[in-house]
């Protein structure tokens, strides 16, 4: 990917963008920040990986996601820090920032999310889709009940209910596995 990146492809970017920036939109939000200050920060973050990246000492020791947190969160620091004298600001800035958005557990959490969309795949159809619809495209259990042939939404209803807890079994297996590899269900 950073090769793509540093060849100046656009799709790369995109891919980079869609992944990242949501953690870092919300790291910066949390902490007193506004969403212009998240897209400056995320475009600066960008600009310094791109600079490192040139260099031919430079290597990649953790995931780009992993990196891109750990700078764009350093960023933010500085701007709090530099914003102190406007702001009254505890002492200790970097405490500041809560302990749940240290990078091992940034990392954690990703893994979750790895295996959750891995739960997600192995849970199969009609599933998968049921679900999508619901939490993702907002759709009400009658149109559900609509697409999928139920015959009230309360069929649907019921059947979203059973999908849940099918991927919510799928999930924690994966869970309990907590290696870097999702757990594949016999």
């Amino acid at each position: 990917m950073l090769d793509r990146l540093l060849c100046h492809d656009r799709e790369a970017l995109q891919q980079i963008y869609d992944s990242c920036f949501p953690m870092i939109r919300a790291l910066v939000k949390k902490n007193n920040g506004f969403e212009e200050d998240a897209e400056d920060i995320f475009q600066e973050t960008l600009i310094i990986l791109l600079e490192r990246a040139q260099s031919p000492d430079f290597v990649l020791t953790c995931r780009l996601k992993t990196y891109i947190y750990a700078v764009s969160r350093h960023l933010w620091l500085k701007r709090l820090e530099s914003a102190q004298r406007q702001l009254p600001l505890a002492d200790g800035l970097a405490d500041w920032i809560p302990v749940a958005d240290d990078i091992a557990q940034h990392e954690e959490r990703d893994q979750a999310f790895r295996n959750m969309e891995a739960a997600l795949n192995q849970l199969g159809e009609p599933c998968r889709s049921l679900l999508e619809q619901y939490y993702i495209m907002n759709k009400s259990m009658a149109e559900i009940a609509e697409i999928f042939g139920y015959t009230n939404a309360d069929n649907a209803k019921t059947q979203k209910y059973k999908c849940l807890m099918r991927l919510k079994k799928i999930f924690f297996a994966y869970q309990t596995n907590k290696s870097d590899k999702p757990f594949s269900e016999p």
